[in-house]
């Protein structure tokens, strides 16, 4: 069976290993429960973190199933075409929130994305995003507990709902003791143990097949070297239309949705301790995106290239890294990357847990439930919402567990939910005629129109055109049409219905708020490394120098 090929030969130093990293998770939820006095504590860490610590958090914290597995299997599939969703699918992004949109969040003082839609748009919108938001972090956070499980059941051959129980038990633990700060804390560390877990890893492999020109003469096909014009991940044929194709649908639909307006991100930022450090967070975070492929993607394609059930197609490109794991790592090295592979998906886990708490305990109950309660209330509600996310993770994990590519499933959902929102933030950011009614209906129209296409393309019998891409192209093509529905119908219902006045969209829209309330002076005279545009554009420097390199 290949839950028996994948069995490990770990031994006492390998649990040792695993036993000590997990002893510190749950230490550092310890330690920060002391620190937890109100719900801003528990939500937003009382916005109290220097960019450091919140810089390496918001990259840990999308350094989950999505990087380690995802990017693998897609490193097995498609080779440095899966660049794209580092270098295009991400840096420009992140730099993008940093200087553009962090001072609307920040500078506002709302406690999530949610909170800020409804303050923008009304209760509407509000709900719609908080709910659809809310329906994603359960759905992705079974993606990672699904995983976290499958490797535990790797080292111990455990049955996998026992598995799933376990690994929810050791994320629910930490997050209900210290909340968010517990979080990001973990999600430094975790930052850390990865690197230390695939580093290794990739080297190894590269020696395994005689370094970089024996993986040149092992994977069969040549384009596997070559991020452009990537047309198997794109699933268009004309190389130009792959290209038009990945830098819109990937490069600006789908990744400006998903890093700009998803507040499992955004709340590593609004938790730090100033505008500045809020600004510099996700740029912070950019410098290693922008280079994690390397130890991530590498490792699939000797995977892809070297293990036998992948080769003959017996295993699933998910299984790539415990594939490889399996055959190159002595004891010792086998547990430091157990504990990274852990140590991914809780952060990953975590971060979609903690932000549901937050966007169900302030955004649904608060709001449209139980008001004007006590703090203290909000708190112990935003434990016991942690406590039931959890639980429903579990069942969401065996939904996640039908796609062989977790990437398919991932860009299926941030389709649905963060390219519609990524039009009307955009949308009524920089237009203050948008009114509260387009703000939600844009919303609607967008989510259901990428919902329709995706059903139609993978259960109709339509066999040409757009409803027949291979790789990720429906996704693309879904979440473009997610966009461009949301923007026009948006801009119609506005012209019919009544804006807000414009007293009450500063703060939340750039041509009514003063610049200075945009800006942070504490940056002036600082050194270019210390200051967030300089920053921002070097990162784009370098991920265009990345990108002409692995033409």
């Amino acid at each position: 069976m290949q839950e028996d090929a994948l069995l490990l030969n770990a031994s006492w130093v390998d649990y040792t290993l695993v036993a000590i990293y997990f002893l510190f998770v749950l230490g550092i939820g310890w330690a920060a429960k002391s620190k937890v006095s109100s719900s801003i504590d528990f939500f937003l860490s009382g916005r109290s973190l220097p960019a450091w610590v919140t810089g390496l958090a918001f990259i840990s914290a999308n350094l989950g199933a999505v990087e380690i597995v995802g990017m693998s299997a897609n490193g097995v599939q498609y080779g440095f075409e899966t660049m794209h969703y580092f270098w295009i699918g991400a840096i420009p992004a992140m730099v993008f929130l940093g200087i553009v949109m962090m001072p609307f969040y920040y500078g506002s003082k709302v406690r999530s994305v949610p909170e800020f839609m409804r303050r923008r748009f009304g209760n509407g919108a509000h709900l719609v995003n908080a709910l659809s938001f809310a329906l994603a972090q359960l759905l992705i956070a079974g993606i990672n507990l699904l995983l976290l499980a499958k490797v535990v059941n790797s080292l111990l051959g455990w049955p996998l709902w026992v598995t799933l129980v376990i690994a929810a038990v050791i994320v629910l633990s930490y997050i209900t003791l210290g909340g968010l700060s517990a979080a990001i804390y973990n999600e430094v560390l975790q930052f850390f143990v990865i690197i230390a877990a695939l580093l290794p890893l990739t080297l190894i492999g590269l020696h395994s097949v005689g370094g970089w020109s024996g993986l040149k003469e092992k994977v069969a096909d040549p384009s596997h070297f070559s991020a452009w014009p990537g047309t198997e991940i794109s699933g268009f044929d004309h190389p130009i239309v792959s290209a038009i194709g990945l830098v819109f649908g990937l490069g600006f639909v789908l990744s400006f949705g998903y890093w700009t307006t998803n507040f499992v991100e955004v709340q590593r930022s609004m938790a730090a301790d100033s505008l500045s450090s809020a600004r510099k967070t996700p740029i912070i975070g950019a410098f290693p995106k922008m280079f994690v492929p390397f130890i991530v993607v590498i490792p699939g394609m000797i995977a892809g290239a070297t293990v036998t059930p992948l080769m003959d197609g017996s295993a699933e490109p998910n299984d790539a890294m415990l594939y490889l794991m399996r055959d190159l790592l002595p004891n010792g090295l086998l547990g430091i990357a157990l504990a990274g592979l852990l140590a991914a998906f809780m952060a990953g886990m975590a971060a979609n847990i903690s932000a549901f708490n937050t966007v169900f305990s302030y955004d649904l109950w608060q709001t449209y439930m139980v008001k004007d309660r006590e703090d203290d209330y909000y708190t112990r509600v935003g434990r016991l919402a942690t406590i039931g996310a959890t639980v429903i993770a579990v069942f969401t994990a065996l939904l996640a567990s039908n796609f062989g590519n977790v990437m398919d499933y991932l860009q299926t959902l941030f389709g649905f939910f963060n390219a519609p929102l990524f039009a009307t933030f955009i949308l009524g950011m920089f237009w203050k005629r948008m009114t509260p009614t387009a703000g939600w209906a844009g919303l609607v129209a967008g989510t259901g129109s990428a919902i329709v296409y995706w059903a139609i393309a993978t259960f109709s019998a339509v066999e040409a055109g757009l409803f027949n891409l291979p790789g990720q192209g429906t996704a693309f093509v879904a979440a473009s049409l997610a966009f461009v529905v949301d923007i026009l119908v948006s801009i119609v219902v506005s012209l019919v219905t009544k804006p807000k006045p414009d007293e009450e969209l500063v703060g939340f829209v750039k041509s009514v708020t003063p610049k200075e309330n945009l800006t942070d002076s504490t940056e002036d005279g600082l050194p270019w490394y210390r200051r967030t545009v300089p920053l921002g554009v070097l990162c784009l420097v370098l991920v265009v120098f990345l990108n002409i390199i692995f033409i």
